[in-house]
């Protein structure tokens, strides 16, 4: 199953809230089911990006059903939360990349023009709030979904550390996904670049 058909097929199955239907168009409209996840690192190629967001939802769904998180951790998430804020988590990133090229110096030594792509975000709203943003446009978000998606990239970004840890400890599905982001990201997505 290609990952346009598998995305679609757990969104549909999972997302049923009012106005799912027309985020999911909104996507279809897009370049998110093509997009790369990233300019040169991880999914810096045609569909990285509903690929990256797969795998956030594998690493999700296992994080999730670990023992230790429910009896000891009490993280609690419906599938539906988990199916939203995995998929979704990333919306800030539509429409914003576009092919390009960069000059590399081969193993021969000599610079040679190779395909890249270019971030220009016309929407500068942030990376987690801007994803926040665009799906509360179409579906309501509940808090723990909002601060999980808003505070996904963890320590990496540029936020302030002590909001960051005050989010992951009041809502403990932020933490869950922070995991499952970088998990898919340095782990399953590492030097894949097509």
């Amino acid at each position: 199953m290609e990952n346009k058909d598998r995305f679609i097929q757990i969104y549909k199955e999972l997302i049923t809230r009012e106005g799912s239907d027309k985020l999911l168009e909104y996507l279809e409209k897009s370049d998110f089911f093509t997009a790369p996840a990233s300019t040169r690192f991880h999914g810096a190629y045609p569909g990285g990006l509903v690929e990256h967001s797969l795998n956030v939802y594998d690493c999700l769904k296992d994080y999730m059903s670990r023992l230790r998180v429910n009896e000891i951790y009490k993280v609690e998430a419906s599938e539906e939360s988990i199916a939203i804020v995995a998929l979704l988590h990333d919306l800030c990133k539509v429409n914003c990349y576009k092919l390009g090229s960069r000059n590399v110096k081969g193993a021969d030594g000599v610079w040679q023009q190779v395909p890249s792509y270019d971030y220009l975000d016309n929407l500068p709203y942030g990376h987690g709030e801007k994803s926040v943003y665009i799906i509360n446009g179409f579906i309501r978000l509940s808090r723990d979904e909002a601060f999980a998606i808003r505070f996904h990239m963890g320590f990496s970004g540029i936020e302030d550390k002590r909001m960051i840890s005050d989010a992951m400890e009041k809502f403990p599905l932020s933490l869950a996904l922070v995991t499952a982001d970088m998990e898919a990201t340095f782990y399953l997505e590492k030097n894949k670049n097509k």
